[in-house]
């Protein structure tokens, strides 16, 4: 991979690692362009904390050592600054507000949680309720409405496992919002590496059939998880199987 927008950082709680370690390792690993995208904070207003994602005092020194860590490497790598996040309709135009000072290049559409986080089921438990799918796939859609993400990370997260047939129509649906709107979907390392419940090769057959675009993403949360050759292949193998279009720079695309 020369490639991958999809890194985190300690500051999400659950990664560990200095940013410099990674780009070093990123470095070593022949990367051309390495994206932080951590888990944004969320300015959810009413007390509620997040476990799992940064705090909204992480911010601005999350964007500057990831520009200092750019300019310092410029000639090593080229180090872009990105988050990931949730639609959560009661609180995104806060989140943009939040993030408008900030030379944020992009965001990744990673639906961790359904309706506002702390109303909602998170996405990866295993469920076989319908309103669960669709409310996943309703808020998905409306994200990738709002023309702010550069992707949708692991669009296969949902672990539904109820009727295959109600599985098939709903993320039909999904796939083809993201073909009409022309954003692709990731093959996330982190579920190869983990053994997860994603990717999932019915989606992606589904992916295939509705013309959706696939991008590789690392979703590095370890230093030693940055250069994993064996899902790099595995994910080549299933593009391969499906007949799926790779986009190797996302980014590069979008401008």
């Amino acid at each position: 991979m020369l490639y991958n927008y999809h890194s985190h950082t300690a500051r999400c709680h659950h990664a560990s690692g200095t940013q410099r370690e990674f780009v070093e390792k990123a470095i070593a690993s022949g990367f051309r362009t390495f994206g932080f995208s951590d888990h944004t904070p969320y300015p959810f207003g009413n007390g509620y904390v997040s476990t799992f994602r940064m705090l909204p005092e992480d911010l601005e020194d999350y964007v500057k050592e990831t520009l200092d860590l750019r300019e310092e490497y410029k000639q090593d790598i080229d180090i872009r600054l990105g988050l990931e996040a949730e639609y959560y309709p009661r609180h995104f135009e806060a989140l943009l507000r939040m993030c408008e000072p900030y030379p944020i290049e992009y965001f990744l559409l990673g639906q961790h949680a359904t309706c506002n986080e702390y109303d909602g089921a998170f996405s990866g438990r295993e469920t076989d309720d319908e309103t669960v799918l669709s409310q996943y796939v309703s808020q998905l859609t409306e994200g990738m409405n709002t023309g702010r993400f550069l992707y949708v990370a692991h669009p296969d997260l949902i672990h539904y496992t109820g009727d295959p047939a109600v599985y098939d129509r709903y993320m039909r649906s999904l796939c083809r919002a993201m073909k009409a709107k022309g954003i692709p979907g990731e093959i996330n390392f982190l579920g190869l590496h983990e053994k997860r419940n994603y990717p999932n090769p019915v989606f992606w057959k589904i992916a295939a059939e509705e013309g959706v675009r696939a991008v590789l993403g690392v979703d590095a949360h370890h230093v030693e998880t940055i250069d994993l050759p064996d899902c790099e292949q595995h994910a080549l193998a299933m593009i391969e199987q499906f007949g799926l279009h790779l986009i190797t720079d996302p980014l590069a695309k979008s401008v």
